[in-house]
């Protein structure tokens, strides 16, 4: 079934509850896992304190899988960015697991983020903008509006990498683990901040079709 102009045109600002537990899943697990294990004695063994930060990566890792299976079988679209940042754990989170490198583990989020940054202020610097390529069906807005977007959402990305940086350099490998919840309350956060903007420059139905 195609969309009509008005679902098009409205903004993607709620989500099924099913896509928002799919996000949200693999971080709670993590962190419960994370948790859990912390709860052991210290010392050699496979479930131990000092294990903690490994199996909660592992959960993550199959959670993650576990994501795109789970959309795969629905024939739901996978958003490419979700493809990266599995890529991306699953490849340092296996090193560090199979290495015991926590380091590995601990600069995943930074590159990941520096990642996203660097598509999204590479696109621009050659014009081609991958924000809006991204999310143009959910809601129609002029080129400046996206090209803004798109720059706040870059600089939203290379924030949180020098702030990974931080936690990581500065705070506890428990505080570290457990701020991954911040991360997402922060996120949350920073895309409603965009939406009254988002509102603000919304093109009506007839309006898209003629810059389409």
């Amino acid at each position: 079934m195609t969309d009509t102009p008005e679902q098009k045109t409205a903004p993607a600002v709620t989500r099924k509850p099913g896509n928002v537990w799919a996000e949200l899943g693999p971080t709670l697990v993590f962190v419960l896992i994370y948790n859990v294990l912390l709860r052991f004695p210290e010392g050699d063994g496979l479930l131990t304190k000092d294990t903690a930060l490994y199996w909660a990566t592992g959960a993550l890792i199959v959670m993650t899988i576990g994501v795109i299976v789970q959309k795969l079988v629905k024939k739901e679209r996978i958003p490419p960015f979700l493809i990266v940042s599995s890529v991306l754990i699953g490849t340092f989170g296996t090193i560090g697991i199979v290495l015991q490198s926590k380091t590995f583990l601990f600069i995943k989020p930074t590159i990941i983020n520096l990642l996203f940054a660097g598509v999204i202020f590479g696109g621009l610097a050659v014009g081609r903008n991958v924000w809006k390529m991204f999310f143009d069906g959910a809601f129609q807005l002029p080129d400046f509006a996206w090209r803004t977007l798109a720059i706040r959402w870059g600089l939203y990305f290379v924030a949180l990498a020098i702030w990974n940086i931080i936690l990581w350099q500065f705070f506890s490998e428990e505080t570290w683990a457990n701020w991954r919840l911040g991360n997402m309350a922060i996120g949350f956060v920073f895309a409603l901040a965009n939406v009254p903007y988002t509102l603000k420059h919304m093109l009506p139905s007839e309006d898209a079709d003629e810059a389409a």
